[in-house]
């Protein structure tokens, strides 16, 4: 009969194909709840479980479960406690360097977006307003020769500075705040001498734009809030493309509310999919339904090495993507 894999939301081929050709897959027809996604973990009938980013894998949940591996159809994996797998000796499994160029592109289109004006321009024209062209009709901000502040400055971060640098963007980075650490340029690669290292504080003060690239953990959650908006141009505006509760979504609603900041432009959100009171219905914003990953291409790899690190995991090996090897 081979493994036995659990798939909480199905995905893409060929993912599913890779898991039937090993074993028994059981995909549930909706999103499971909490605790029913903890009785499954803890049934016994499941060797490794494909989880999304909405599964909450706690450690309650892992100390009852009878499974040998999670694997996580995604970058990030905030949604699990590495730690707690590891004690009960749960292998956890992500899929890495496949979304960069994809996430790098929102990034850039949040930009864009904001920066022009873009949403409320087609609004505008959708509901029949336009009546020719104006002088001083839906004036945005330029993009060229303005100031990318990039908080963090791994692979999406990279990205997005070199299609920044496309458009003769300023840029400058910090590579772990809100702490700091000295980066080479013989680390920066082919960025030495192209973009320019700023310490945290010093990137929020300076930013025209400042683009969100770290990932989320207890030094990052609420890495921008209400100070750190308050420290902001007022004229700037804040990217998000890497998780929701690094920034605080109240506090940014009060900030685009007053004044505080120009815009922002979003592509996750603190408490998916819920959006923080306010947000939906400010102008100065573009929001997007989590889609950093959104190509046919991407999606359809990163099933394949979910499905590849699941079946590694129920043989008992290391997967090819560990994330606690």
């Amino acid at each position: 009969m081979g493994y036995s894999f659990l798939v909480t939301t199905a995905i893409p081929e060929p993912g599913l194909q890779i898991l039937e050709d090993a074993g028994r897959v059981t995909v549930l027809p909706e999103p499971p709840g909490y605790e029913e996604l903890a009785a499954l973990c803890a049934s016994g009938e499941f060797d490794v479980v494909l989880t999304q980013l909405r599964d909450v894998i706690d450690a309650p949940l892992l100390q009852k479960a009878r499974v040998r591996g999670v694997s996580n159809y995604a970058v990030g994996y905030n949604n699990i406690d590495v730690d707690a797998a590891t004690r009960a000796g749960v292998l956890v499994g992500n899929t890495p360097g496949v979304l960069t160029d994809a996430t790098a592109d929102i990034a850039m289109l949040l930009i864009l977006g904001t920066a022009r004006r873009v949403v409320e321009a087609d609004r505008l024209v959708r509901d029949g307003n336009f009546h020719g062209w104006e002088p001083e009709l839906l004036l945005g901000r330029d993009v060229s020769g303005s100031v990318l502040g990039l908080a963090g400055f791994g692979r999406i971060a990279k990205a997005t500075a070199k299609r920044a640098m496309g458009f003769e963007m300023e840029v400058l980075f910090s590579p772990r705040p809100p702490g700091d650490r000295p980066v080479s340029d013989e680390e920066l690669g082919e960025f030495a001498g192209k973009v320019k290292q700023v310490p945290w504080p010093e990137l929020v003060e300076r930013s025209d734009f400042l683009s969100v690239h770290v990932p989320l953990n207890e030094q990052t959650r609420h890495l921008v809030d209400a100070d750190v908006l308050a420290r902001m141009k007022p004229d700037a505006i804040l990217i998000n493309t890497a998780r929701g509760p690094i920034v605080d979504e109240a506090a940014l609603v009060t900030a685009l509310k007053s004044g505080t900041i120009a815009g922002a432009g979003l592509d996750v959100f603190e408490d998916e999919p819920r959006l923080a009171p306010g947000l939906a219905e400010l102008p100065n914003t573009v929001l997007l339904p989590h889609v950093g990953s959104a190509t046919v291409a991407v999606r359809s790899e990163m099933a394949r090495l979910s499905a590849l690190n699941a079946v590694a995991m129920a043989e008992g090996r290391v997967p090819p993507h560990p994330v606690n090897p």
